[in-house]
């Protein structure tokens, strides 16, 4: 169950959550309890790079499957074609 907090605002700050939660039809409250939660997580170590795009992974498809096969090589006949004399 969550618990009351006393917060002191600047009346700028104040009238900026206002808007913010007209906007998105939600209370003060929970613009404020969104905002919280969000910084509070970004202050959490990262226990691992996977963690960082994690979100990510699956989100797009298509292109070629094969891409990176070879990569090396085909990385090597750009380098040499960019400096042969043309």
């Amino acid at each position: 169950m969550a618990s009351p907090l006393t917060l002191r605002l600047d009346e700028k700050t104040r009238q900026q959550i206002a808007r913010i939660a007209r906007r998105k039809r939600l209370s003060t409250s929970e613009v404020i309890r969104q905002a919280i939660e969000v910084w509070a997580e970004g202050q959490e170590p990262v226990a691992a790079p996977f963690e960082l795009v994690s979100d990510l992974l699956g989100v797009v498809r298509g292109g070629n499957p094969g891409r990176s096969e070879q990569a090396g090589r085909r990385f090597t006949k750009l380098l040499k074609n960019r400096r042969s004399p043309g």
